[in-house]
């Protein structure tokens, strides 16, 4: 078994918000690079991802940002990471 992950970011935390940031690693060799450089998210939406197939295996904790740093630029924060589990011949 080889596996393929899959790491969206979304707007907010729920699970069927817009996809803004993604990267995608094949570890399965069928593709080079093994990560996605595409223009075009591959999903919508987490939900989406879940629908075809991808398994949900963790997502950020949600921490409040601290008083007074309510509107500092920082690090995608919604970020949901999925798996898929193909077998190699």
């Amino acid at each position: 078994m080889r596996q393929q992950v899959l790491v969206l970011y979304l707007a907010t935390s729920a699970l069927d918000s817009e996809v803004v940031g993604w990267s995608r690693y094949d570890g399965t060799g069928s593709t080079k690079p093994t990560t996605g450089d595409d223009d075009e998210p591959p999903y919508g939406s987490g939900v989406a991802a879940l629908e075809d197939g991808w398994r949900l295996f963790q997502a950020s904790q949600l921490i409040p940002p601290q008083s007074g740093h309510e509107y500092d630029t920082s690090f995608l924060k919604h970020e949901f990471f999925f798996e898929k589990l193909h077998e190699v011949s």
